[in-house]
């Protein structure tokens, strides 16, 4: 059945209420699965099991498409390339234009964890001692996926701290070089063309901070990075920059070099797991039958909140604070894959593409925006995640507390508050007209799809499986619309008209700029004089 057609047959049909879906004794069944130490819960949406068996019917192409993305084959058609992040994390041979990819990445690893394990130990100095702080300067995807990591595997650090540096807004780098000392602090400059204009300008500034009190501020410079040329004339030797291949999309990229500040944290071995965990999610989805597929339930029920619901947003909510990065991490990973407005073949989406994705980690967000997940108008779908055991033993009573806000938050949206609940529930305060008028302000629809994503603790592990599970959940959601996945070209345009700018700004000749542009840039000016 063509997607959109199917789409349009869904829509169509009546939708029942989840508690009611939830008398099935069946339903868990098919509404569940399990990958490893995962287990994934969507029954508690408004999802049919015969709504998805449709929506499994339209994924038939999605084994193939799966296979070859695997295979190295270039399904990234706008930019003629393969997408093999996963190579990063695997074992197997896979071959690109007849070459086996795997000894070169096998290759790089082995430098990071030497590289790495010198930096730890202390072989590697900087030029006041041992290396206290690393500093990453990157954007996106080159600083979102080890920022988001970082802090997740907190527990697991036992190397030097780690600061992450994106914003081009000098306060970044000012913050985060007040506490550091330039003589053991080691750099790293993360961009794949070091053209980067954000990075570099930091970069920059790092190293002219450096020379204020050392000799030689590029010895504590390290680059991940493919234009070696680019990173010797900025002065950093090549046993320290870390290339990858240019089917790695940024937003992909941290089980590689774009790691190399999360291995330095948390020392080889558990960077090793993290890698593990993600392979084991790969196998998962390689292998399991569509209908127990962890990464195709999760993209499935996707596509029927936003394309077939019509719902706008998703919310993701990791009950674990050290995950806190994690739906910055996702914003980027699905809205700037799935983002698109044509097919693969250029024509326009008779549909919205990819929801807007956001969230903040429980129990934050119950005193922040639940309140419009509960009582708004649109519904928002939920995606929650918890771990059995907290990484705090000693504060294991903080942990049973955060599992039961969890899970009471999905079990409030689902059943909601009637009317004659929230009237009995202030009944002997109010009366007549007035009781009805505070009853209704206490009303809670209900009926608010969500799902949970539940796992035994949050080691590096499974932290890789977190990750590797929304990866391939994008790529599910990006085949069955039919677009591509690993293309951005919605970021070139604002690149290109701020190199423009940059002059203005100066006070160049604005003329050719709209009445709008003119007039923000002349008062700017004013300004600053």
């Amino acid at each position: 059945m063509d997607f959109w057609t199917g789409i349009e047959t869904l829509r169509g049909q009546p939708k029942q209420r989840i508690a009611d879906l939830l008398k099935d004794d069946n339903r868990n069944g098919r509404m569940q699965a399990s990958a490893g130490a995962f287990m994934f819960d969507m029954s508690k949406t408004t999802l049919t099991v015969d709504a998805l068996d449709t929506l499994l019917g339209m994924a038939s192409d999605l084994p193939a498409r799966r296979d070859a993305m695997f295979a190295g084959e270039r399904i990234n058609q706008t930019e003629d390339r393969a997408v093999l992040h996963t190579a990063l994390r695997g074992e197997d041979a896979v071959m690109v234009d007849g070459s086996d990819v795997m000894p070169g990445v096998q290759a790089t690893l082995k430098r990071m964890r030497a590289f790495a394990g010198d930096v730890r130990d202390g072989t590697f100095q900087g030029q006041g001692g041992r290396i206290t702080d690393v500093v990453n300067i990157g954007i996106g995807g080159s600083d979102l996926g080890p920022a988001m990591a970082t802090l997740a595997l907190a527990p697991f650090h036992d190397g030097p701290r780690c600061h992450f540096v994106s914003n081009v807004d000098g306060a970044d780098w000012a913050d985060t070089a007040r506490h550091l000392d330039p003589a053991t602090t080691l750099v790293i400059v993360a961009s794949k063309t070091f053209t980067t204009i954000e990075t570099l300008t930091n970069a920059r500034t790092a190293r002219d901070w450096m020379a204020e009190t050392i000799s030689d501020p590029a010895a504590q410079f390290a680059a991940l990075s493919t234009a070696e040329d680019k990173t010797t004339a900025f002065g950093i030797d090549p046993s320290r920059v870390f290339g990858f291949e240019d089917w790695v999309g940024g937003r992909y990229s941290v089980w590689g070099p774009i790691g190399l500040s999360l291995m330095i944290a948390i020392g080889p071995g558990n960077f090793d797991a993290f890698l593990k965990g993600a392979r084991e999610m790969d196998a998962h989805f390689r292998t399991a039958p569509l209908a127990e597929n962890m990464p195709v339930l999760l993209a499935l029920q996707g596509i029927w909140h936003h394309q077939v619901c019509g719902y706008p947003t998703r919310a993701v909510l990791p009950y674990d604070n050290r995950l806190s990065r994690l739906p910055a991490y996702l914003q980027q990973l699905e809205m700037e894959s799935n983002g698109k407005g044509v097919t693969m073949a250029g024509d326009p989406l008779p549909g919205p593409a990819g929801p807007v994705v956001w969230g903040e980690p429980g129990t934050n967000g119950q005193h922040a925006f639940y309140q419009l997940i509960h009582q708004g108008i649109t519904p928002v779908p939920c995606e929650f995640m918890i771990a059995a055991m907290g990484s705090e033993p000693a504060l294991d009573h903080h942990h049973r507390l955060l599992i039961a806000n969890c899970l009471a938050q999905s079990e409030a949206l689902l059943k909601g508050r009637g009317l004659d609940e929230a009237r009995a529930t202030i009944a002997d305060r109010f009366d007549g007209a007035e009781l009805e008028r505070q009853a209704a302000h206490r009303v809670f629809p209900g009926n608010r799809p969500s799902t949970t994503l539940i796992y035994p603790r949050l080691t590096p592990e499974v932290l890789g499986g977190i990750v590797a599970l929304y990866e391939h959940r994008v790529f599910v959601e990006g085949m069955m619309l039919d677009i591509n996945s690993f293309d951005q070209w919605g970021v070139e345009l604002g690149k290109e008209l701020a190199t423009s700018l940059g002059p203005l700004v100066e006070g160049g000749d604005a003329s050719a700029k709209d009445a709008s542009t003119r007039t923000l840039l002349a008062k700017l000016q004013a300004w600053r004089g």
